[in-house]
């Protein structure tokens, strides 16, 4: 009989694995996912339905629940808040997407995201979207907040990657390709509580004050993440 813990354990995988698939799951597929039995993983489908983290789509399959928005807005609640201004000036004034991210253990999850309003086209980056923290501009920004000590508690192995050293120094990182195919990210990291960092995402631009104007936005968000 499983414990109380391995339960929770169990329903939180869950969640990761309705979030990582990105489509609608049967119990069967999240069963299999899980590494249980059909009949343990309907037990715990169920206790998350009650809580209403969990829901089925017309045809029956899984997906997440409309209660994580609800946690979700009581994540770092005055940084989202003043998110929302702070990026659509730094949006409007690139003519590029512009987004928070957040740390979510080992991977950058984008919290707010904001296109510019008056850009022809721009690259959407939706809420909720993640990808690993040793890749793209803002995992760099992110692992910049991390001391040595972080590094070693998360089990980051070996000495820190150059181009994390060099977004300390220079305060702000860039790369290419590494998230999304063709596109430059260019992050800075947001000091304070909670660990992140503002991002805008572009294919091309002649714009010299990119790094800057995303700096700028990162640091009137510090001011929000206290």
């Amino acid at each position: 009989m499983e414990s109380q813990a391995q339960t929770l354990a169990r329903g939180l995988r869950i969640l990761d694995i309705l979030a990582e698939a990105g489509q609608p799951l049967t119990i069967a597929a999240v069963s299999e996912a899980l590494g249980v039995h059909r009949s343990i993983g309907y037990r715990l489908v169920r206790t998350l339905e009650d809580g209403a983290l969990v829901i089925r789509d017309p045809a029956g399959a899984l997906v997440l629940g409309p209660h994580l928005a609800t946690l979700a807005r009581s994540v770092a609640p005055r940084l989202q808040s003043d998110a929302q201004s702070v990026l659509q000036t730094l949006a409007d004034e690139l003519a590029m997407t512009a987004f928070l991210v957040v740390l979510d253990r080992m991977e950058c999850v984008t919290l707010v995201t904001v296109e510019p309003r008056d850009a022809v086209a721009s690259i959407a980056q939706r809420p909720g979207s993640r990808h690993s923290m040793q890749v793209g501009a803002p995992g760099i920004a992110i692992q910049s907040l991390l001391t040595s000590a972080d590094r070693a508690a998360m089990g980051l192995d070996g000495p820190e990657p150059h181009e994390v050293t060099q977004a300390r120094l220079d305060g702000v990182a860039s790369s290419h390709g590494e998230v999304i195919t063709g596109v430059t990210s260019v992050a800075a990291p947001i000091r304070g509580s909670v660990r992140a960092a503002v991002a805008v995402l572009y294919v091309t631009s002649d714009n010299p004050r990119v790094a800057v104007e995303v700096q700028r936005a990162a640091a009137a968000l510090t001011q929000s993440n206290r």
